[in-house]
């Protein structure tokens, strides 16, 4: 996991300009969700176990099958509140994902739900989940570039 930690850190520092100052807390846990939707994040279970496609399986069996899909289509974003993430993905997902990011699960839960919605957006392009073994990690510059300029 440390190669692909190593690759995220040095992505979300050129995405912000060289270093992580202006990012802070969103620029680790936007690295720490990438991580997860990317499959690096196995040990748990649960919504990190099954990387992109793991994480929508999630969203399905908790009731928020259609706002998860409006993430992966080509129209409108629809919005998540940080209670129903947390529902979905457990309170250990939001706690692992918080303590990476050197946050409060809370704060972590909160950024959530504007990062989660923009990344699986981007990761999908056309509207569709990436084919087995897609380089996902060409898109980074591109997604993270938009995400971390709020």
């Amino acid at each position: 996991m440390g190669l692909l930690d190593s690759m995220l850190g040095s992505v979300v520092s050129q995405a912000l300009g060289g270093g992580q100052q202006g990012g802070g807390g969103q620029a680790a846990l936007i690295q720490a969700v990438i991580g997860m939707l990317m499959g690096g994040n196995n040990q748990g279970g649960g919504a990190a176990a099954g990387g992109l496609g793991g994480l929508l399986e999630q969203f399905q069996r908790g009731g928020l099958g259609d706002v998860a899909s409006s993430w992966v289509s080509t129209g409108q974003n629809m919005p998540v509140s940080a209670d129903q993430l947390s529902n979905v993905l457990g309170s250990d997902v939001i706690g692992q994902l918080a303590r990476s990011a050197g946050m409060d699960q809370g704060a972590a839960a909160g950024a959530l739900t504007q990062i989660l919605p923009q990344l699986i957006d981007g990761l999908t392009p056309n509207g569709q989940l990436p084919q087995q073994g897609a380089d996902l990690g060409s898109l980074l510059p591109q997604i993270l570039g938009g995400l971390l300029k709020r």
